[in-house]
């Protein structure tokens, strides 16, 4: 077994115990009303955008997602979420390190103690229970999710139900009319198209499948011209008026299950696996990257 099923197989364990933590860090999360930004890189930064437009959705304030790499701090916020597994990436030691110059309130998540952006941040949530030896993150990132959906009064039972349910299922018969397709595209609405922005990310990594990430309204927009037989429109969440006939229309494979979205992501972990094993790769050996991007200063 692949580190990578391992790490799919424990997250609605994850997120029960984190949601239990939720007291004892809660004062280190935004609060209602502030004016608030996340800071990641590829899956962190995803990670980011579902918070920040949950948060918004939910009213509890301006919320903002950016690539470590292309923040506009200088905007001014109340407080900063800065999302990193490894603690080390260039591009978010960087920004920890304006935020420290600045003043700025900001808390970091990590998974890994010791490390550069852990020890230099403000405050910071360690979460070295869901640290991974997969280069593909999982479990971190929506344990991460899990924790801040959480801190914004929400309830994950049925996320923690579902996710089990998927990890029951059979990937035979839970992935009939994709197992074969050769491309995917996600979509995704409101909180959700940071999680389709993920998947397509999953897929990328650990199966170096051709996938693509749209808003679902925007799929429409000229996206929908890729759509045809052997391809796939899989759908997280929401899904608008009349979209379903229209990928069905084009001969395209149209996936959608009404389950909380988080439960979704973890399908699409079990689909990255099959389409893996399916290829003869090595999930937890993506190609040409690293767990962590560590970027020479002199380069």
């Amino acid at each position: 077994m692949t580190f990578l099923e391992q790490e799919i197989a424990t997250q609605p364990d994850d997120w029960t115990r984190v949601v239990q933590r939720l007291p004892e860090v809660a004062d280190l999360l935004p609060r209602p009303g502030e004016r608030v930004a996340t800071i990641g890189c590829g899956t962190s930064w995803f990670m980011g955008q579902a918070y920040a437009a949950l948060r918004e959705s939910l009213g509890q304030g301006v919320t903002d997602a950016y690539a470590a790499s292309e923040h506009h701090l200088a905007r001014g916020y109340d407080r900063v979420v800065v999302i990193t597994r490894s603690g080390t990436t260039s591009e978010v030691i960087e920004v920890v390190d304006e935020l420290r110059a600045a003043g700025t309130p900001h808390v970091a998540i990590v998974a890994t103690p010791g490390t550069e952006v852990a020890e230099a941040a403000q405050s910071t949530i360690l979460l070295p229970e869901v640290d991974e030896q997969s280069v593909v993150q999982t479990r971190f990132a929506t344990t991460v999710l899990a924790l801040l959906r959480a801190s914004l009064g929400e309830s994950l039972e049925t996320a923690v139900a579902q996710a089990r349910e998927v990890l029951a299922e059979d990937a035979e018969t839970a992935y009939e009319g994709l197992l074969d397709v050769e491309q995917v595209s996600f979509l995704g609405r409101g909180w959700t198209v940071g999680l389709a922005n993920e998947a397509g990310l999953k897929l990328r990594e650990s199966v170096q499948f051709w996938a693509e990430a749209y808003p679902a309204m925007e799929y429409r927009h000229g996206p929908i011209s890729i759509a045809s037989p052997g391809r796939a429109t899989w759908a997280i969440g929401d899904v608008p008026e009349g979209l379903a006939e229209q990928v069905r229309a084009t001969g395209a494979h149209f996936e959608h299950r009404d389950l909380d979205p988080m439960a979704e992501l973890v399908r699409l972990h079990r689909y990255c696996v099959a389409r893996a094993a399916a290829a003869g790769i090595n999930p937890d050996e993506p190609r040409n990257l690293t767990r962590s991007i560590i970027l020479d200063p002199a380069g």
